[in-house]
């Protein structure tokens, strides 16, 4: 700061800063400090509208320039504001990772992908001839899936979904997804799956566009004597 040509001070010599230039050149002073060893491009929070003001999306609050943002971060409220977070993202189990996150990229945006109906299936019962085991092979149509895509399938139990309510314990779900098609549900009886590579498979055939799930089911001799060595195990 220039403190010549004040009153009451000699020629060359500094004077008696008034208190608003004094606490302007403290703001000044501190925003540098905090600059060389805050870099805001890495904080989640800050964010720069289209006005040319700074925002924090934490606190939902606006400022003028980066020091008054800066101020703000070391303020009551923002400080409250992150250790809520903080015990909300543990309380959740999530680990919070912001690498990779700066400036306005820092919020992660949920993907909007624009569904387009549900896919074309078939469904055909099956029956091994020596095991007799009963099985489903399924059969279904994405012509338009996305490039670089395979379904993926799911099983999920009755106490998983949230459409059927009370859950009946003797049904099971069987869900494929692919985008960006809607994922499709099966309802199937809650019997164990035969895991064997030859017995439970899928498969997507990339120039018809169809994939194809085949499930079979464990006996019931298998199902009662399941983990019993010699009576119920896997067939080599």
């Amino acid at each position: 700061m220039d403190y010549q040509n004040r009153a009451g001070s000699k020629f060359g010599g500094g004077g008696v800063a008034s208190q608003s230039a004094t606490n302007a050149d403290r703001r000044e002073r501190l925003r540098k400090l905090a600059l060389e060893t805050i870099d805001l491009d890495k904080d989640p929070y800050f964010f720069k509208n289209h006005v040319g003001s700074f925002e924090c999306r934490l606190c939902l609050t606006v400022h003028q320039n980066d020091g008054s943002y800066l101020a703000h971060t070391q303020g009551r409220k923002h400080q409250t504001n992150l250790a809520r977070r903080a015990a909300k993202e543990a309380q959740l189990g999530r680990k919070k990772d912001e690498e990779g996150y700066t400036g306005a990229n820092a919020i992660q945006v949920k993907k909007n992908v624009v569904k387009i109906g549900r896919p074309g299936y078939k469904i055909t019962k099956t029956l091994d001839p020596i095991t007799r085991q009963q099985g489903l092979l399924f059969q279904l149509q994405y012509p338009e899936i996305n490039p670089n895509t395979l379904p993926r399938i799911r099983f999920m139990s009755a106490y998983e979904q949230k459409i059927e309510d009370p859950p009946d314990k003797s049904f099971q779900y069987l869900l494929v997804a692919a985008e960006p098609y809607e994922t499709c549900g099966f309802k199937l009886q809650a019997r164990e799956v035969d895991r064997n590579e030859d017995k439970h498979w899928t498969w997507f055939d990339a120039d018809r566009k169809e994939f194809w799930i085949q499930v079979t089911f464990k006996t019931e001799r298998e199902e009662r004597y399941s983990g019993v060595p010699g009576l119920g195990g896997p067939r080599r």
